[in-house]
């Protein structure tokens, strides 16, 4: 895939960024009193990858003005060597603008995770591309890919029209986009139509698209893989005619990307990943991974797939670095993980967890 050259940013992200409150040591959060805050959101987590790695990124989001979980996340995403754009949205009194809190526990052995959204007031609910200066961004600074996910583009009629916008943006100088579904059916009731034609829009021209298999059937109306039993590894042919199908609806993509996952319990999954780049299938089959918190996985390799796109590497390695930091980011506590480096990633696709001195 041909990148720009010569552009102050690798990624440009759109995002609403908020916090995280979860319990200590995997416990559930109505019997628990003692719990750790951390900033997150699902696409800087995917920019994560990148930044750690030394490549440019930079975040599009609102801030709450005078708020001290919008300093946090400021500090946060600059800890993270981002860089960030945003206004400063006043937040109009107790009952105003706020940044998201996600509320959720890891889960353990055969207790499931559950995560509780709370989104009311939401500032990034009101991006707005009135608020961003999109030709200098694109053609005077410049970016490589802007890489946005279907939580933004659904989270209101503002933001999915600031999406498009990126999209078309994008498009007219030469960026590439990375377009990962991410479905929530809360945020599509009642506006079924709207969304698919935006939705539509943006996989049109999109060169990277991702997604599980919920997210192409819902999102883009393409028809599922076949059932094929339990055995995730089996049912890997009928995945990839689903992306298949993926391509011949939306054609202008040269990479569709998903992951396979297999749940034995909280802290035990299979891992694999499928890639259509060009003509060419390459397959990660399912191999056991060790879970200590399994939210951001998926982040962590949309991120590890888009890292290695703009490393120009060939697209077999792109594929396994993907799995590896889908794997890694299972491993950190934060919802992103954070790679010391290249050669820590290839030791997890490697298998090799061997002390390192």
């Amino acid at each position: 895939m041909e990148l720009r050259k010569n552009c102050a940013y690798s990624l440009v992200i759109p995002t609403s960024m908020g916090v995280r409150i979860t319990p200590q040591n995997g416990q559930p959060v109505h019997c628990s009193d003692t719990f750790t805050m951390q900033v997150t959101s699902a696409e800087s987590n995917v920019g994560s990858i990148s930044s750690f790695l030394g490549l440019p990124v930079k975040i599009l989001t609102n801030f709450v003005k005078g708020s001290p979980i919008a300093d946090m996340i400021k500090s946060n995403l600059k800890s993270r060597h981002m860089d960030f754009e945003g206004k400063d949205v006043p937040q109009g009194g107790p009952w105003g603008y706020r940044h998201q809190f996600n509320i959720a526990d890891s889960g353990y052995g055969s207790r499931g995770p559950r995560v509780h959204n709370d989104r009311a007031g939401e500032v990034g609910r009101l991006l707005s591309v009135d608020d961003f200066d999109l030709d200098r961004i694109f053609g005077e600074e410049g970016a490589q890919m802007v890489h946005m996910s279907g939580l933004i583009a659904a989270l209101s009629p503002e933001t999915g029209k600031f999406c498009l916008e990126l999209a078309r943006a994008a498009k007219k100088y030469g960026t590439r986009i990375s377009f990962d579904m991410n479905y929530r059916a809360t945020f599509w009731k009642g506006r079924e139509k709207e969304l698919r034609e935006i939705f539509s829009e943006i996989a049109s021209i999109a060169d990277v698209l991702e997604g599980n298999e919920e997210d192409f059937q819902l999102c883009l109306g393409i028809e599922g893989p076949e059932a094929g039993g339990k055995d995730i590894a089996a049912k890997i042919e009928n995945f990839k005619g689903m992306i298949g199908r993926v391509r011949s609806a939306y054609p202008h993509a040269s990479v569709y990307a998903t992951t396979l996952r297999q749940v034995v319990d909280v802290n035990n999954h299979l891992w694999g990943a499928i890639m259509l780049a060009g003509d060419t299938w390459h397959v990660v089959e399912p191999r056991p991974i060790g879970v200590l918190d399994r939210i951001g996985g998926g982040d962590g390799f949309v991120g590890g797939l888009l890292y290695g796109i703009l490393r120009d590497w060939e697209p077999e390695k792109w594929l396994q670095f993907a799995w590896a930091t889908g794997a890694m980011a299972t491993t950190f506590l934060t919802d992103y993980a954070q790679p010391a480096d290249e050669e820590q990633v290839w030791s997890i696709w490697e298998g090799n967890a061997r002390v390192k001195r």
